[in-house]
């Protein structure tokens, strides 16, 4: 099959907390997606898109992503997850997840230990500076809601990097490290998958940095005022 087969694709977007709920707890879960998806068929559809699935707070419709590896135990097991994708299968729907690979959330243990520890291998995962940027109110994604793009963090003793929400973190994606991490996760849900599911990142794509380590277009630090 063509590997452009999504431009005449029916999508259907789904949030899977909120879509059918099979076991009367008020959440939406996989098992109550498969109960519906011959439903869906009948429509025309002929991929699904998942918000992202995997461990949040749900403070932002769960792209405050806490485990890229897991699956959020609300919606059910990761064998849950494997009967949707070949029921799914099984009818001729793709599956396509929703990887969050801009930020974190400022729950996940990257960013607890980097916060907390300067010696931390995660410190650099994301994007500090030990005084206010120049920038920092510039950028907002959620102007009004947002005051800027830098959040001073108390533990840290310095200021970190947010475009979305001031509790999502900025990853430092010149850092090769952190691209590995981006790599390999994305590998392993080709995995674990068994390449059923399509994965896409399409909330925030344009605002990871391509660039080489040291060639951010964002400053790490105020300058210096020039001279009059």
């Amino acid at each position: 099959m063509s590997r452009r087969w999504y431009r005449n694709a029916a999508v259907y977007s789904v949030d899977v907390g909120l879509f059918q709920d099979s076991n009367g707890d008020g959440v939406g879960d996989f098992q109550g997606m498969i109960t519906r998806l011959d439903y869906l068929d009948r429509l025309g559809i002929t991929a699904l898109w998942l918000n992202p699935i995997h461990p949040s707070p749900r403070r932002d419709g769960g792209y405050d992503i806490t485990d890229h590896y897991g699956v959020d135990p609300r919606l059910g097991s990761l064998g849950d997850f494997a009967q949707l994708l070949d029921e799914a299968d099984e009818r001729g729907l793709r599956v396509i997840l929703d990887l969050v690979v801009n930020h974190t959330s400022d729950e996940d243990p990257w960013f607890q230990e980097a916060r907390s520890d300067p010696g931390s291998r995660y410190r650099d995962w994301y994007v500090w500076s030990e005084d206010e940027p120049r920038d920092a109110a510039d950028g907002q994604v959620f102007p009004g809601v947002e005051n800027g793009i830098w959040t001073y963090d108390d533990v840290a003793g310095a200021w970190y990097r947010h475009r979305f929400y001031s509790f999502e973190p900025d990853l430092d994606t010149t850092n090769p490290a952190v691209r590995t991490s981006q790599n390999r996760f994305a590998i392993y849900h080709r995995i674990v998958t068994a390449k059923r599911a399509e994965t896409r990142e399409r909330n925030a794509a344009r605002f990871v940095e391509m660039l080489e380590r040291g060639e951010t277009p964002y400053p790490q630090k105020a300058s210096p005022d020039p001279a009059p």
